[in-house]
């Protein structure tokens, strides 16, 4: 059985948002909020502490990769990247996990279970 995790959702797109949450239920997760701006994205980490959160690259008011800088300044949290733009995100954020959109259930999955691993990683080696 796979571990039930509480996702905290990083979209500026509500339809995306929604479509994101709705497999993410279906894969028996908890998803606990959705955030579609950067300064959003920071107080829902806070005030959830989720598991996992899975952050839009781009967003209209903020950056995905600057969020997540600061969540992470409070303390590690897995996430990894949704974007349109690999490239562009990557360059930003060499060592992140990055799924590129449009992605598949399968693609989606790999991206859960690897964010999961690194923070594994990291935590062990803290």
């Amino acid at each position: 059985m796979k571990q039930r995790l509480r996702i905290v959702i990083v979209e500026d797109d509500g339809i995306l948002a929604l479509d994101l949450a709705e497999l993410l239920i279906g894969m028996g997760h908890d998803v606990c909020a959705i955030a579609g701006t950067e300064t959003d994205a920071v107080a829902k980490a806070d005030e959830f502490h989720p598991d996992l959160m899975i952050v839009d690259g781009k967003l209209r008011d903020g950056s995905g990769v600057s969020a997540m800088l600061r969540v992470l300044q409070n303390g590690d949290v897995a996430h990894f990247y949704v974007t349109g733009n690999p490239w562009s995100l990557r360059e930003r954020a060499p060592d992140a996990v990055i799924v590129a959109k449009p992605f598949t259930l399968r693609e989606l999955e790999r991206g859960i279970a690897s964010a999961c691993a690194s923070e594994r990683q990291r935590r062990d080696a803290g």
